[in-house]
């Protein structure tokens, strides 16, 4: 199946289009129509090959942790009408993203091993190893990145400093961040994963907060398998890990961290089938359900087709 890498549609009463690094979202003044492409991104960069089946998996497991959360904060989805499709009320985006940490890891843990011993105004313990829990999750903010631009660490107080929220707002910001990220630990112990960091992002609808984009997808969190953490811990090895963090390994491995000068690798069918098969297993993993593969040979021309028909 070939993957869908970019669109260009005209809805009625489009007043914009937003391409970003996986999404791409049509602005239809009170309403945004977001279409999960099957694009990748790591470090920041727009990988050259799609991912088959990628968008829609994004797109139904984002869905289905949206459902999941009204009860703690409002969220900006109306309706999914087709399975890379999300479509929700416009909402005035904060320009920050709130990155919650449980464990030690990734990008954090390589900081800390260079000898960083404070994240965006969070100081760390020291004598921490690889993988190991935090006493309470971390909020580790960074800026929203335009594309070809890379995220970047902020703090509490410069993001007050710089009017990117309230004071009011913040306190608000913290609190669903930290709810939602209890809620989807929760919910990951029950499939056995441990939910180990994610990032949120929010933004205004008539005055009040709302959750918008996706929530706990591979792409936007790093979750462990429950069973042997521990024991991998103790024994300082890797944890087996579902989340995007393979592309990254592979990535590094192949001497590409999103710097100056560095080329992306050559992506061949094996490797890209091998990343969509890796998606397929996170889904079903994340869901207990079996993913149901939609084959159209025209992915823009059915996306199109059902957004008009939810849109008459």
């Amino acid at each position: 199946m070939k993957a869908l890498t970019a669109t260009s549609f005209n809805f009625p009463g489009q007043a914009g289009v937003y391409h970003g690094k996986v999404r791409d979202v049509y602005n239809l003044g009170d309403k945004l129509v977001m279409v999960a492409t099957d694009r990748i991104s790591a470090f920041d960069v727009v990988l050259p090959e799609g991912i088959p089946y990628k968008g829609q998996m994004l797109s139904q497991i984002a869905a289905r942790f949206l459902d999941a959360t009204t009860d703690i904060c409002p969220n900006w989805k109306l309706a999914t009408p087709d399975p890379m499709v999300t479509v929700g009320v416009f909402c005035e985006g904060f320009p920050i993203e709130m990155i919650v940490r449980g464990y030690l890891c990734g990008s954090a843990w390589r900081a800390y091993k260079s000898g960083v011993r404070e994240i965006c105004g969070v100081k760390l313990p020291e004598g921490m190893r690889e993988n190991e829990k935090f006493p309470t999750p971390i909020i580790t903010p960074t800026t929203k990145a335009e594309i070809g631009e890379h995220d970047a660490d902020i703090s509490k107080e410069e993001i007050l400093a710089r009017g990117l929220a309230t004071p009011e707002e913040y306190a608000l910001l913290e609190k669903y961040t930290l709810a939602l990220f209890q809620r989807g630990t929760e919910i990951a112990a029950q499939r056995g994963l441990i939910l180990v960091d994610t990032k949120y992002e929010f933004g205004k609808h008539n005055g009040e907060i709302y959750l918008m984009d996706e929530i706990h997808t591979p792409d936007s969190s790093r979750y462990f398998y429950a069973e042997g953490y521990e024991e991998r811990f103790a024994a300082g090895e890797p944890q087996k890990q579902l989340s995007k963090e393979f592309v990254r390994e592979w990535l590094m491995d192949n001497g590409f961290q999103g710097k100056e000068g560095q080329k992306v690798p050559e992506m061949t069918p094996e490797i890209v089938r091998g990343i969509s098969e890796r998606y397929i297993e996170l889904y079903e993993h994340l869901t207990g359900e079996t993913f149901q593969r939609e084959d159209d040979s025209d992915l823009a021309a059915r996306i199109e087709k059902n957004v008009m028909d939810y849109l008459k």
